[in-house]
């Protein structure tokens, strides 16, 4: 019952502010969070790859409300792709985009913001690595793949992500699922009406085992973008089913969640990708992961319990 009311919370202005004011708070982000600055998201970048794994960067910010913020966020970007050219990580880390951040949500928005996220795909491929398209709520997907669809006709390479719990999806894995595509698959952490999405966890389960079969058996590149171990076993079967070499498939999971797990598949000769964000806009996607488990969510409460 908490996860609708943690993800409305999400895009409170009120409940924000005395959430960001709390002085319990910071501790737990950083558990989520790779830092505000761009130097403390390389250290952390530098660190995993170091334990071979590789990474996707998002800098934090969505639900723009001006043009200037677009082209502030626009401008990180840029920022992080000439550090991972300058020290050579793009092989290790591409970059994860929310077009709300670029100004897709305000008028002329799909313009606007293939016209922002075009020259960070720029900078990207120059670095040597590449960027997907994070998914957001279910009005910002046709919009989104739209985009994508742009974007590849230059960088075949570009992501997309989709989620298990639209209705939607196992149409959209069919159509993403083709040669060169990049498709990170999730379960969904918005919430979403009963007209558009499954509400029940295992049909939202189930829906994502139809979804990954589409897309191992497809001719495209799945990412596995799951914390559930009944989720991660499935993915290791499928890949053998279909005969996925090692490097033909990820998984990928979350900045300081499962981290023994995320080194176990490493050490099986998976490919692991950790989702690293950081930034100072860090409120909105810490909710969304308190919303997603009750275990991040008790983990908060016992801080606020011990440093209170």
């Amino acid at each position: 019952m908490l996860g609708p009311v943690l993800l409305a919370a999400a895009r409170s202005d009120s409940i924000r502010r005395v959430v960001s004011a709390a002085p319990v708070t910071r501790p737990v982000v950083d558990r989520y969070v790779a830092g505000e600055r761009l130097d403390q998201c390389l250290e952390s970048v530098r660190s995993l790859a170091g334990h071979g794994m590789e990474v996707t960067l998002d800098h934090l910010g969505e639900d723009i409300t001006d043009r200037s913020e677009a082209l502030r966020n626009r401008d990180a970007y840029l920022a992080l792709a000439d550090s991972l050219a300058g020290e050579g990580l793009g092989p290790r880390a591409e970059m994860s985009v929310k077009l709300s951040a670029f100004g897709q949500a305000l008028p002329g928005g799909d313009d606007l913001a293939y016209a922002n996220v075009l020259p960070v795909v720029e900078a990207a491929a120059a670095a040597g690595t590449t960027v997907t398209l994070d998914m957001e709520d279910h009005t910002t997907v046709d919009s989104t793949l739209a985009i994508l669809a742009k974007l590849r006709e230059r960088f075949p390479q570009t992501g997309a992500v989709v989620q298990s719990y639209l209705f939607r999806t196992e149409d959209d894995c069919h159509a993403l699922a083709g040669e060169g595509s990049r498709v990170r698959l999730v379960k969904g952490a918005y919430k979403e009406p009963a007209e558009v999405a499954f509400q029940d966890k295992r049909e939202v389960d189930r829906a994502y085992v139809r979804c990954l079969k589409i897309l191992m058996a497809g001719d495209g590149y799945p990412m596995i973008g799951s914390h559930d171990p009944r989720m991660v076993a499935i993915g290791q079967e499928l890949a053998r089913r279909f005969g996925r070499k090692p490097d033909e498939y990820e998984f990928q999971m979350l900045y300081g969640i499962r981290a023994a797990e995320q080194e176990r598949l490493v050490a099986e000769g998976h490919r692991m990708r950790v989702y690293i964000p950081y930034g100072t806009d860090w409120y909105g996607y810490f909710m969304r992961r308190l919303a997603e488990r009750p275990a991040n969510l008790a983990f908060f409460l016992r801080s606020l319990a011990t440093r209170g």
